[in-house]
């Protein structure tokens, strides 16, 4: 293994594959990258708008030499395997195999991360816990994935399982927490299936409360072990505000947060209207309960009880509903999964016909189809922002605003 470059391991594991690339060429790319595939979209609906430079860590490509990016992943995860003796190794897949890349340190993940991944796999092996083998399927430690707050000093680790019940998991769970302070929750996910998943579908918590907490753009949200999260939550306030700023919300205005997950966008924009003496109505639908039982805690915990709805129901049909009673919605965020939008789903909202519709995406190639559907229907693009979510990486993210034309 070549042990050149900022990372000794950075060509077995591929997980940074632009990490010997200086960031402002990193970033320059992307932006070439971004151009290119909404060229088409731009030069057919909006000649006149230029794609925005794109947000990097600490500026744009355009804004000289920029220091690399280091210890901005917040969630960090680990598969582990037995050794030839019986052991319990851990680290990362090597691209394309079962092979266990070992990492004593990651350049990217927050201090400290990497440590408590590989003092959990060495207290494992004392205690005598079975690594699972992905080729036969035997053995029962799969994975850990371990969140540390950005601005708490709070941190959930999950011990993934391929069965319920495991000898010494309570003794692992609380050699865990003596491996670091911060981790504050210990959960056990049990993933039997056969599957390049990470998790299952049982969680139960071993120590600790039932979740962690951590702040974004003044609000604090608790995190359960399962929840979606961002990873790098720097960038995910510079993502964050260029939704709410392209929302532009009024007094009175009814804000939907579809696919709302916990409710962290919707409840950042409604605490940040709050701030400038507007009040809103915020709605927030998704389909998953726990997700929604997250979102009405990070609420009450906001003090936006009072001003936040969340329903846990399908956003496509929610919307078709409503714009058949004539409800009002004035702004609408989507933040779809990498698979993006459906028809039904974008057809149902020009139903609904909000003033704005923000669209945060996670895969631009799907924004690029879905915003076609949406231009068709009566809207105009005001915006398109690219986001350097993951520097290293070819992954970028888009915030695109839209409004009603007339």
């Amino acid at each position: 293994m070549r042990g050149d470059g900022p990372c000794p391991v950075m060509r077995a594991c591929g997980g940074c594959a632009w990490l010997n690339l200086p960031y402002r060429k990193q970033l320059a790319r992307k932006q070439a990258a971004m151009e290119e595939l909404f060229a088409p979209l731009l030069s057919a609906h909006a000649p006149e708008l230029a794609l925005d430079p794109i947000r990097g860590m600490g500026g744009t490509c355009d804004d000289g030499k920029l220091p690399a990016p280091r210890a901005f992943r917040h969630k960090a995860a680990t598969p582990f395997a037995p050794t030839a003796d019986g052991g319990v190794s851990c680290g990362f897949f090597a691209r394309g195999t079962h092979d266990i890349v070992a990492v004593p340190s990651c350049a990217v993940e927050a201090p400290g991360a990497r440590a408590i991944l590989n003092g959990v796999a060495a207290a494992a092996q004392d205690l005598g816990i079975s690594a699972y083998n992905e080729d036969t399927h035997q053995g029962l430690l799969r994975y850990a994935v371990l969140r540390l707050g950005w601005k708490s000093a709070e941190g959930v680790l999950t011990l993934v399982t391929s069965r319920r019940d495991v000898p010494h998991l309570d003794e692992l769970a609380e050699r865990a927490q003596q491996i670091d302070p911060r981790i504050t929750v210990v959960a056990q996910n049990v993933n039997p299936r056969v599957t390049n998943a990470i998790l299952g579908g049982e969680t139960r918590i071993l120590r600790g409360p039932d979740h962690m907490a951590d702040s974004l753009l003044g609000c604090t949200f608790c995190i359960s072990p399962t929840a979606f999260y961002q990873t790098n939550p720097q960038q995910t306030e510079v993502l964050y505000q260029l939704a709410i700023d392209g929302m532009d919300l009024r007094a009175g205005d009814v804000l939907m947060d579809a696919y709302c997950g916990s409710g962290t966008i919707g409840l950042c924009a409604a605490a940040a209207t709050r701030e400038r003496g507007r009040d809103i109505r915020l709605l927030g639908v998704e389909r998953n309960p726990a997700g929604i039982a997250d979102a009405r805690r990070n609420a009450e915990l906001n003090g936006l009880s009072n001003a936040a709805e969340f329903l846990t129901r399908d956003a496509t049909d929610y919307m078709l509903e409503a714009a058949s009673r004539g409800e009002r919605v004035d702004v609408l965020s989507i933040d779809p999964p990498r698979a993006g939008s459906t028809p039904e789903f974008l057809s149902a909202a020009a139903a609904l016909a909000p003033r704005r519709i923000v669209y945060v995406s996670c895969n631009p190639e799907t924004q690029a189809r879905d915003l076609e559907q949406l231009l068709s229907t009566g809207y105009e693009l005001l915006r398109l922002t690219p986001v350097d979510m993951f520097p290293h990486t070819e992954h970028v993210e888009t915030v695109a605003v839209l409004e009603r034309r007339g």
